[in-house]
């Protein structure tokens, strides 16, 4: 699957659309950003079940302001429009790939009762 572009309209319908979507912030300024942008693209070759989707922090302040992104590149997974996953910095392919397969992995159900758990403590 190509790699999406988001910005300020097709960010939210986005995730709310697809059950796993994997975003690269990043900035066109960013050494890190554009060499790890060749990885991006050829693990998202390996997995059609995925939205892989860049958010230039640059033309899309709103987004990255509303993540708090403070250093770039930072990966963000959502599963079923939850975060599951938010760390600045490029990876190598191998923990990219071993990464998605622990994303994979995850019990989305048991995720949804721990955050309902410390929302009720906090509450």
């Amino acid at each position: 699957m190509a790699v999406v572009e988001l910005n300020e309209q097709t960010f939210e319908q986005t995730i709310n659309d697809h059950p796993f979507v994997i975003v690269d912030f990043w900035a066109t300024w960013c050494g890190p950003c554009r060499s790890f942008a060749p990885v991006f693209e050829k693990v998202s070759n390996d997995h059609e079940d995925i939205v892989f989707a860049k958010v230039n922090t640059e033309e899309a302040q709103g987004i990255a302001a509303h993540f708090q992104i403070r250093s770039i590149p930072t990966l963000m997974i959502f599963r079923d429009q939850v975060i599951i996953f938010s760390q600045p910095g490029a990876l190598p392919e191998s923990s990219f790939r071993d990464l998605i397969v622990k994303a994979k992995e995850l019990d989305m159900e048991q995720v949804r009762a721990d955050i309902a758990k410390q929302q009720g403590d906090t509450a």
